[in-house]
This record gives structure tokens, sequence and C-alpha cells, in this order.
């Protein structure tokens, strides 16, 4: 079996937010998703999807053309599936944004989710997501490939430490959210 990774399109969008939901409640926050399926959509292909007819037809989408919520209004995430051999669903996906070094001057991947579904685990989708990626830096002279994964979750640092990855333990990760975010932006 060929595993085939093609980018995302906006007909995947419900099926990739059903998969971050999946991915919540597999990371123990099962309430913490706020985001919306048009949400994900603008952020990925800059505008809302809306069915070609008045009669509701999902199967064929047309793009509202308003701007992403970014600076400058295109869409700054990307996103890769893996088809489900056997059905019209998805079996994995990663969602991708550009970071960038200045001390290298040059960009990187950040991956900020990496869901494979359970069904479908074990048999390399999630390696050729990554090496999706990792062609990705390497085609476009990137440097550098990084992610976060949970404490907890052995079975997916294993895996990564397996492809060559090195966990950046000499780094503390901050957040802002909610009223500190709102007080320090005002």
């Amino acid at each position: 079996m060929s595993i085939v990774v093609r980018p995302a399109t906006p007909a995947d969008v419900a099926q990739m937010h059903d998969m971050i939901l999946e991915l919540a409640i597999f990371e123990k926050e099962p309430d913490a998703v706020i985001a919306t399926e048009e949400d994900l959509h603008r952020a990925l292909f800059g505008g809302v999807a809306v069915p070609d007819s008045e009669y509701g037809d999902h199967d064929s989408m047309e793009v509202a053309r308003d701007r992403a919520d970014t600076p400058s209004g295109q869409p700054a995430v990307f996103a890769h599936v893996i088809d489900d051999p056997e059905s019209d669903g998805l079996a994995g996906m990663a969602i991708w944004f550009l970071n960038y070094s200045t001390w290298e001057g040059r960009h990187g991947v950040y991956l900020e989710d990496l869901y494979v579904r359970p069904q479908f685990r074990g048999q390399g989708y999630g390696k050729a997501l990554m090496s999706e990626l990792a062609r990705i830096c390497q085609e476009n002279n990137y440097t550098r490939f990084q992610w976060w994964v949970l404490t907890w979750n052995q079975q997916a640092i294993d895996v990564y430490e397996k492809l060559g990855a090195v966990a950046q333990d000499e780094w503390m990760v901050y957040r802002l959210t909610g009223d500190s975010l709102a007080e320090l932006g005002s």
C-alpha cells in the first residue's frame, strides 16, 4: 500500500475539524477547542466555505472571498492530509505554519498538530506526514522543523527520536492568554 500525502482542500475542513476535536480528547482537553470549522477554513484558505447553491449542496463548495485573519489578509497556516484508503474520509493530518530563525536568517516549519486516527496508527501515516514537511523544508531551504509534544506521550516521543529529532530541554515555553493577554495589549 502506498501512502499519499496531499495538501488539504476546502472540502477537507469538516473532517479536519473533527480530527482536531479527537486530538483534544486524546490530549485530555476535550473542552478546550473553541475553533469552528469556519475559523479553520479562514485560517487555511482565507475565506469561509459556502454552498454553491441555495439548496445547500455541501459536496460542491465555493469560497466567499474575505480576508484571512492575518496582517496581510493572506492565509498563514497550511495543512496536509492523508486519505483513508477504504472510505471517503481522512486518515490523518498535519497542520503547520512557517516560523523564522533570526540567527540563521531562514524560515522553518512549525508543526502545530499531527494527528493520525487510531485505526491507522503504527502503519507509517504519521511518518509520511512528517516526511512531507521535511521535504518542504528541504525544497525551500528551511533550516528547522520543530513541534511540541506532551511529556506523557511517550509513544510519540519514541517515534520522534527514531526519526532523529532531539528534545530542546534548555528552553521553557511561556504563553499569554485571556485576561493577561488583554491587559498587556491594552
